[in-house]
This record gives structure tokens, C-alpha cells and sequence, in this order.
């Protein structure tokens, strides 16, 4: 069904749940919904890790984060606030079982809901969705909704999220004592989701390639949780790398890698920040996931092995090498 374009829509909420990852690549979607209704009061159901991205972005008004409700009381709480906000429209971006559980629990008079909950007014069910990148997805999406006539829908065709938003609150270069120019820098995320290992590549592989470019005059920045600060020790121990694990918010890591030469990862969520902040960044992705439906966008190279022990530190290195500025490559 496509959405009546001559209703006003004043009350709007967005719904994204997910990782991080995820909502980085839903920035691009955030965006064009705000674009679309410039005059509407828009609300952001989230999760705490993402509030400060969220109110300091150009999007929303107002930013709840008690999307993930536990018990019978929080999800009566949440039903009771919506309800009570008569919005509009939903986007539902999210669109999982959880969010497909919000439309429902609205019933019998839901907001009109773009989604894929049966019953939704915009509902997004083509056969295939599954198999797009998230940004092709939402974008689609939103063009069902009748607020992106042209959106980027073929597969690779979506830029990455625009976050100049954030880069644009840099200030100057600090001067360095006695005139010297810092060095330009690696950022490396060893780190990732706990439950999936199998998606890190070695941590003694990170630590020997951290040598090889500390070696060709690159310093090394260790990005990543708390948790992951065991990891940057131990690329320390190699190549006096900083250790920035469970220093750094969202905003500080796009201001970082807007200034990188390099970035280098694993599948995780922040290393999708980093690349659409402007780093140039290779991938290192395992069986467990598929770039094509999930990868960072920007500068990208993506590499690939089913194990990723089985790939070498050396082809690693060359693919840095070509990533790396002009200038920076060592000859």
C-alpha cells in the first residue's frame, strides 16, 4: 500500500533496537525520515547505549530508551506511553520479532506503521529483503512508505550514513610541542561480540601486524569496549600502540577515524562507524557473515576467509598498504 501524501504527519516515531552496527547504517534512514517531515515532532525508541548519539544527532526531538522491556509491568508501561502519544506514523526500523511485538501489542488501532508486521499499512514484503544490505533495505523501505521516490535500492548502490553532523564539531589540530607533526595513525578493532569468536581474527596476528606498520612509521590506536582491554595489552606489548578500549564514546570514534590513514577490524559494529566517518578500512570478515548483507560502506576493502585463521598476516599487511594514502605507502 502506498502512504496518502496529502495527510500531515506531525507525531512520528522511529524504532531501532539493535547493535550497533545496525544503527549506524540506520543513520542513512534517520535522515530521510527527518527530511521528509521537517515540521513534525519525531521520537527515537532505542536502547541506553545509543542516547547520547542519538540526542546529539540533528534528527529527533525527543529520545526514549526503554525499547527492550523484561518483564509483563515494562511492556505495559511502554504500551500504555504509546498509545497515549498518538503518533502518526511508525517507522519501524528494527523489524525484527521484538518491534513486530510493539505493532501488535497496539492493536486494535495501530499508528500507520512502516515495517514488516502483518497488518501494517506500509508494510515492506517483497520476496528477497532479507538478502539486501540494511542500507538498500531501509531505503526500500522508505520508499514504500512514499517519503524516498528515488531510493538507492540496487545492491551496492547505498552510500554510507552521513555523519558530518558529528565531524562537523571537530576543532583544530592541537599544536604539537616544539613544532613537530603528530604521525599518522592505525586505528585497529581486535575486539567483537563475546558469543561470536569466530568472527575475530587472531589476536597474535593483530599484534604482529601492528609491528609491520609501527615499523613503516604508523602509530597504533586500539579502539573497543572495556572488556577488550586485555586485547590492546597485547598489542601494546609489540608495538607501543594506544589503548583507547573503553575510553572513547560513538562521537569520539568518528572524529578519530575522520583523521586515520587506516582502519583495520573485524565484523563489529564500531569498525561500520569508523568507515563511514571517512577512514579508509579493510574488513575482516568470517563464514559466520556476509559483507554483501551487513558490511561497513565508504572507503572500503572487504577480506574473507571461512576461518579466519587461515589468513595471513602478510596478505593483511599488503591489502594496508594499498588502502594507505599515497604518501604514507612504504616503498
Amino acid at each position: 500500500m502506498a502512504a496518502p501524501k496529502n495527510r500531515e504527519i506531525k507525531k512520528v516515531l522511529v524504532i531501532q533496537l539493535s547493535a550497533l552496527g545496525a544503527f549506524v547504517m540506520s543513520l542513512a534512514a534517520m535522515k530521510r525520515i527527518r527530511e521528509a517531515h521537517p515540521k513534525a515532532k519525531i521520537t527515537l525508541l532505542t536502547t541506553p547505549p545509543f542516547e547520547g548519539l542519538a540526542k546529539s544527532s540533528p534528527y529527533f526531538n525527543e529520545v526514549e530508551t526503554d525499547g527492550r522491556p523484561e518483564g509483563l509491568g515494562d511492556w505495559a508501561a511502554l504500551r500504555g506511553r504509546l498509545r497515549a502519544a498518538r503518533y502518526d506514523r511508525v517507522y519501524d526500523l528494527e523489524t525484527s520479532s521484538r518491534s513486530n511485538s510493539i505493532f501488535r501489542m497496539l492493536q486494535p488501532f495501530p499508528p500507520e506503521w512502516s515495517g514488516i508486521a502483518g497488518g501494517a499499512a506500509l508494510r515492506q514484503k517483497q520476496r528477497g529483503r532479507e538478502q539486501m544490505h540494511i542500507l538498500e533495505r531501509q531505503a526500500d523501505q522508505l520508499r514504500i512508505a512514499g517519503i524516498w521516490d528515488d531510493a538507492p535500492v540496487e545492491s551496492g548502490s547505498a552510500p554510507p550514513p552521513d555523519l558530518s553532523w558529528i565531524l562537523g564539531k571537530a576543532g583544530p589540530a592541537r599544536p604539537v610541542a616544539g613544532g613537530v607533526k603528530p604521525k599518522p595513525f592505525v586505528m585497529m578493532v581486535p575486539g567483537g561480540a563475546a558469543q561470536h569468536k569466530d568472527k575475530r581474527w587472531p589476536i597474535e596476528y593483530y599484534t604482529d601486524l601492528a609491528a609491520i606498520l609501527r615499523g613503516q612509521g604508523l602509530d597504533i590506536v586500539v579502539i573497543g569496549g572495556p572488556e577488550e582491554s586485555a586485547l590492546a595489552r597485547a598489542i601494546q606489548r609489540k608495538s607501543q600502540a594506544r589503548d583507547l578500549t573503553g575510553r572513547t564514546d560513538f562521537a569520539q570514534i568518528a572524529l578519530l577515524a575522520a583523521r586515520a590513514a587506516l582502519a583495520v577490524g573485524n565484523d563489529t559494529g564500531p569498525l561500520s562507524l569508523i568507515a563511514a566517518a571517512g577512514a579508509p578500512t579493510l574488513a575482516l570478515f568470517s563464514k559466520s557473515s556476509d559483507p554483501l548483507h551487513r558490511g561497513p560502506r565508504g572507503h572500503v576493502t572487504v577480506m574473507r576467509a571461512d576461518n579466519l585463521k587461515d589468513l595471513p598476516v602478510v596478505e593483511v599487511a599488503r591489502a594496508c598498504q594499498h588502502l594507505m594514502p599515497a604518501g604514507l605507502r612504504p616503498s
